[in-house]
């Protein structure tokens, strides 16, 4: 789930934070049958369709806090180059808990191939936006939908390195289980650090709300009351800071789809993730 790059002023770093996102969880958490992800981490031979224009970055991606400032990695899941680099994203690397796991994955789409990965970028950048313009220091994981990677234990070295007050990976998920719907906010569980425990639930729980009150359902088909704990997720498991990872929805749901395809609804995603982000920064 490094190029270096100058984006508004800032020094914004390509490199590498958290993923894995979209993977069937370890144990009972999800429904039996529940696909959570593309069945592989290679996509089929064709490419996907061209993902919608996305507002440009606008924040500074610079892994050094200004005394005073609040910094903010926020990963977009997955990357638009991954489904033709089978040979990078097939990589094992270590994903926590003594564990190794693919370097990344392409992705989940909906029924009619708007992928995974141009949705959480868009999104992203939006998210991202919104909180630059908040005075939040915004780094990204990626910053551009044609690459390939980064690998999920350098995306979890981002939200480190940048010794974020928040880390917060976004995803949607692929679920064919019939009528599955919903968000749901994942965080690592038992945690393997402090920042894991309770900041990570807060973080995790802030979220919840902010998507709650926007409107967002809550998932029907994993986890508990939008929340769902997990201990096979290397972005989370790898981080040092308050960490959580966003399935924004189903994409194999028509409603959800639908939301995610169109760009007031992504705009409608975004407000919610960055409100909630503000909510738990303050």
């Amino acid at each position: 789930m490094v190029a270096v790059r100058v984006r508004a002023g800032f020094l914004a770093i390509t490199g590498l934070l958290l993923l894995t996102g979209c993977e069937s969880p370890v144990g009972d958490a999800a429904a039996p049958g529940v696909s959570t992800s593309a069945p592989s981490p290679v996509a089929s031979s064709s490419s996907p369709p061209p993902a919608p224009a996305t507002p440009p970055p606008t924040s500074s991606s610079a892994p050094v806090r200004v005394p005073g400032s609040k910094v903010v990695v926020l990963d977009a899941g997955h990357n638009g180059g991954n489904g033709s680099h089978a040979a990078e994203i097939n990589k094992l690397v270590p994903a926590g808990r003594g564990e190794m796991k693919p370097c990344n994955t392409t992705g989940t789409s909906t029924n009619a191939g708007y992928p995974e990965h141009a949705f959480t970028f868009d999104v992203t950048q939006r998210v991202g936006a919104a909180l630059a313009a908040k005075g939040v220091k915004v780094v990204y994981t990626r910053t551009d939908d044609k690459g390939v990677g980064p690998c999920v234990d350098k995306r979890a070295a981002t939200g480190n390195s940048a010794n974020a007050d928040a880390v917060v990976s976004i995803h949607a998920d692929g679920s064919t289980a019939s009528g599955s719907r919903g968000f749901h906010v994942a965080y690592s569980s038992p945690p393997l650090n402090a920042q894991q425990g309770e900041p990570s639930t807060r973080l995790s729980k802030t979220l919840r709300d902010g998507l709650r009150s926007a409107g967002f359902p809550s998932a029907n088909y994993i986890g508990k009351d939008g929340l769902a704990p997990r201990a096979d997720l290397a972005g989370l498991n790898l981080s040092t800071r308050p960490a959580a990872l966003v399935e924004c929805g189903n994409m194999r749901n028509a409603t959800e789809a639908a939301s995610m395809t169109s760009a007031d609804g992504r705009q409608k995603y975004a407000d919610a993730i960055a409100a909630a982000i503000e909510a738990y920064l303050g």
